[in-house]
């Protein structure tokens, strides 16, 4: 019986030790294993060799432990948007919001890792499209950023795209997704445009004054043209249209006067005699 107490204890450490031991193990594998989830690849840190050249894939890998130690990369198009207050070649202020979409290029990430870390994306982007924009809107005037915005766009993506490629990044697209101008420029351009009216207005003016001016002259011209025509028709006739206009005249004066109770007609001669009718008094 005295040897039972003994054979307990010795149990009991044994089972003791074998979980220390499972433990241990079960703490080396796991610090031996990584994963690489989809959309992402990982770069490996040797503390002997540096960094490694080779990525790796998705998937679950071996390293080893205390020795190496992986970084996981988003290999996925990822969207940045950042602004930028650049000058025009005539000196007007152009407020300006670009977006692009970006992903690493994959065979470069052990270059990226050893130069730029994993926030690559932040610390080159930003710079280099307000680099590009500045570049590229200084060559336009101000308002050929507006009637010329698709070829402004199109040199901003070419330039972008080549000055990314310098630090292995891709860029799928690039956008001017906001353009406004200072508020002296506005307000330059609200003049101008008043001007515009103002100046429509007046040349309608002007034209519709040359309009009666015209009308006017051909009226002027007809009427003298009329006049012509009359002078002339009573030059070819002679005093004979006078005399049947005078006669048309007498005769209306006489049918008139016929119609007039007080009035009474005498013969005398080739005249008439005209007296007043005083029998009705």
């Amino acid at each position: 019986m005295g040897s039972n107490p003994q054979a307990a204890v010795s149990l009991l450490t044994n089972i003791a030790r074998a979980a220390l031991g499972l433990g241990a193990g079960a703490t080396l594998l796991s610090s031996s294993l990584y994963t690489v989830d989809g959309g992402q690849r990982a770069v490996i840190f040797d503390r002997f060799r540096g960094v490694l050249d080779v990525s790796v894939g998705e998937g679950t890998h071996f390293l080893i432990p205390w020795l190496q130690k992986p970084y996981i990369f988003d290999i996925r198009t990822r969207p940045h948007t950042f602004a930028s207050n650049s000058g025009t070649k005539d000196l007007q202020m152009v407020n300006l919001t670009l977006r692009v979409l970006s992903r690493p290029d994959v065979p470069n990430l052990p270059t990226i890792f050893k130069s730029l870390g994993l926030e690559y994306d932040d610390k080159v982007l930003p710079s280099i499209g307000n680099e590009v924009l500045k570049a590229v809107v200084a060559q336009f005037n101000a308002d050929q950023l507006l009637t010329e915005r698709p070829h402004v766009s199109a040199l901003v993506r070419d330039s972008l795209i080549r000055r990314a490629r310098d630090f292995n990044i891709i860029l799928d697209d690039v956008a001017i997704t906001h353009l406004s101008y200072g508020a002296e420029f506005s307000a330059a351009v609200e003049k101008k445009q008043v001007a515009q009216q103002e100046a429509e207005r007046s040349r309608f003016v002007v034209a519709r004054a040359q309009q009666e001016a015209r009308a006017a002259i051909i009226r002027a011209e007809g009427e003298s043209e009329s006049a012509k025509l009359i002078s002339d028709a009573t030059a070819s006739v002679g005093m004979g249209l006078l005399e049947i206009r005078r006669i048309e005249a007498a005769r209306e004066i006489s049918a008139t006067l016929a119609k007039s109770v007080n009035v009474a007609y005498l013969p005398t001669g080739n005249n008439m005699l005209l007296g007043l009718n005083t029998a009705g008094r």
